[in-house]
């Protein structure tokens, strides 16, 4: 997989660079010996000459080999730099301070490459979850297998303490997963049966059995792990703009040193400019402060897909939301009933629920959840039927009961003419059934979408950080659009739209120069979510088509993580722009101190090194950013009672 030879090729460069390291200290182990050696056989020694020579060798021969190659492959790199540092310590014949200089210089280098090496490896730490074994049930035994022999159908059991092989549902069981490394979720997550588990996660607590829909890099892990290496080799524009110039940048020093050595005639001057010169700090700026970001948001279950996502997230002026599974759950809930006359409120729910209880329809799953959970006792109908867009009905006790759309019921013979009265009229913002019995209409029921417990304090966040112009946009009736926007705070809303009607509205906003984030499930606003100059994918876990069609996926439904991300997005810039100051500001002072002669070579390589971790240090930050975000959980949705209303006959 491509995956794979990604991680075998980190492996490798990280291999790599541990021989480096056992290079640079054999070096500086003979280096330090030579010293020993003369304060043993007195100044001048040939064993301390000898040692100094030998270790000075052994440090300049792997650069001086890299510089070569590059010039024979007609590039331009900083190793050339580095190796000229050298080689005109070696000729001035003091082979200590030579040698000194070039494991300084050596290690300042090798901070560059372990971290950015080591940076990417603690992503793939992060995302390589994947258990090395399943125990598959076949004809009720268990085997051990290799997960990757896995394939959709097959039923593995997964007991407390194993991380889950495989995405699936569970079969039977019931347990507790932690699926934080997927969702950046901290609180371990319910399952039971009918539920659905990711590859990676962690089974805490029962043992379940898991038929397997996805296995190996086609699994939610295997795509995040994909996706974020795929991320981390994306560069933004302040990268490609040093890479641009990085050609001039050593014969430009290496013009100042020879000016400087013509006119004072003083070699060390010319060597400690070369030294100071490294642009390490410079080059660890960027990808430092990248990768760490990356890594952030890996962790608290925010996947990005390109890089380039963070500088863009720091300068948007409007963000598009998509009302259903984006501000709401995407899940509608019983909350009012309107019996008339003298009709009995859970009479009336407990027919539409026996009724109902033969759909599969999302609005009759709501209503018998609500009955279930007032423990009413459900009728059997018969001759139940189904209309398509109309509603259901079926014979309980010898009489027709119907519940569906107000116009249906009309077309029935029922007498629908008490909702003309004011008590009985239909609400603002809600979904309404009529539940009628023969041709007497005995009231109706209100259901509604739910906003996310969340989402509110999302937008208010995002007011907070300069960002007014919040839209929702959604195919729904005004009057629940209307509803929703109130809610949430909207500064504007279009409802009754079609797909196409949300991307010319993310266009309009583009021409009249706005920078826009679209918000969406990533199916139905696959138009408006590719016209965005930023993209994000509500509840990403689990869904290809979300993972795929955005340019950030939010891997849990929680919405603060928006905001999050913008202002994770203006730290990353932040520390960059930082680093950048940083490294010029201390080349420049180097190479002026040098030049006049108060810097030594020895002193300029222990600069250098100090630069470099500094750089690091101050990227490394970004790493732990947004600690108090991951330890905290999405508030649950209060449980809502419904709202009954009784009214006499005849009042």
């Amino acid at each position: 997989m491509a995956h794979d030879r990604v991680a075998d090729s980190i492996e490798a460069q990280t291999g790599r660079a541990s021989m480096k390291i056992v290079g640079i200290l054999a070096g500086g182990v003979l280096i330090g010996a030579s010293y020993l050696a003369e304060l043993l056989f007195g100044g001048n020694s040939p064993q301390g000459a000898a040692l100094a020579m030998v270790g000075a060798l052994v440090l300049a021969a792997p650069v001086c080999m890299q510089a070569i190659r590059h010039l024979l492959a007609g590039q331009m790199h900083m190793d050339e730099l580095v190796a000229l540092t050298i080689l005109a310590a070696l000729s001035i014949s003091d082979f200590q301070m030579a040698g000194l200089v070039a494991f300084l210089l050596l290690l300042s280098n090798l901070v560059e490459s372990r971290s950015a090496l080591g940076a990417r490896a603690s992503i793939e730490g992060l995302i390589r979850l994947a258990p090395k074994r399943a125990h598959k049930l076949v004809d009720g035994t268990e085997q051990l297998v290799d997960p990757a022999t896995l394939t959709p159908g097959d039923i593995i059991r997964v007991r407390p303490g194993d991380d889950i092989p495989a995405d699936g549902t569970i079969l039977t069981g019931q347990t507790s997963i932690n699926e934080s490394n997927i969702t950046g979720e901290s609180l371990p997550a319910d399952k039971a049966a009918g539920d659905e588990v990711f590859a990676g996660t962690a089974n805490l607590t029962g043992a379940v059995d898991v038929t397997v829909t996805r296995a190996g890099r086609d699994t939610t892990l295997g795509k995040v792990q994909s996706l974020i290496l795929h991320a981390e080799s994306t560069k933004i524009p302040i990268m490609r703009l040093m890479e641009r110039y990085a050609g001039w940048y050593t014969p430009v020093v290496l013009m100042l040193a020879g000016i400087v050595w013509f006119f004072t005639k003083e070699v060390d001057r010319s060597i400690t400019m070369l030294i100071v010169a490294c642009p390490v700090a410079l080059i660890l700026a960027v990808p430092t402060a990248m990768v760490a970001a990356l890594s952030c948001a890996a962790r608290l279950g925010i996947l990005v897909k390109d890089v380039r996502t963070l500088e863009i997230a720091r300068t948007l002026t409007a963000v598009v939301f998509d009302k259903t599974g984006t501000l709401t759950t995407g899940q509608l809930t019983l909350t009012r009933l309107k019996p008339i006359g003298d009709v009995d409120a859970a009479d009336l729910l407990t027919l539409a629920a026996s009724v109902e209880q033969m759909s599969r329809h999302p609005v009759a799953q709501a209503v018998v959840a609500k009955a279930g959970e007032a423990r009413l006792a459900l009728a059997q109908p018969t001759e139940a039927i189904e209309v398509p867009g109309k509603g259901v009905a079926g014979v309980i006790d010898g009489a027709t009961v119907r519940i569906g759309r107000r116009l249906w019921l009309a077309e029935q013979g029922v007498d629908v003419s008490a909702l003309e009265r004011e008590e009985y009229a239909e609400p603002e913002g809600l979904s309404t059934l009529y539940v009628a019995r023969d041709t007497r209409l005995l009231g109706w029921i209100g259901l509604e979408d739910r906003t996310r417990p969340r989402a509110r304090q999302a937008m208010d966040h995002l007011r907070e950080l300069g960002i007014r112009h919040l839209v929702m946009v959604t195919g729904d009736r005004w009057s629940v659009a209307r509803r929703v926007a109130a809610e949430m705070g909207c500064s504007e809303v279009q409802a009754e739209v079609l797909p196409q009607d949300k991307l010319d509205l993310v266009d309009a906003l583009r021409r009249d120069g706005h920078r826009v984030a679209v918000i969406g499930d990533g199916v139905n606003d696959a138009p408006a979510l590719a016209a965005g100059d930023l993209s994000v994918a509500m509840g990403a876990a689990g869904s290809d088509v979300a993972i795929n069609s955005a340019s950030v996926a939010l891997m849990n439904d929680d919405l603060p993580r928006l905001p999050f991300m913008i202002r994770l997005s203006r730290s990353a810039i932040g520390v960059v722009h930082q680093n950048m100051m940083f490294g010029i500001v201390f080349i420049t002072i180097s190479l002026i101190l040098s030049g006049l002669g108060a810097i030594t070579p020895v002193l300029g390589a222990v600069l250098q090194l100090t630069a470099a971790l500094a750089v690091v240090f101050n990227s490394a930050r970004l790493v732990r950013f947004g600690e108090e975000l991951h330890r905290q959980s999405p508030h649950q949705a209060p449980t809502r009672a419904v709202r009954v209303e009784s009214v006499a006959a005849g009042a």
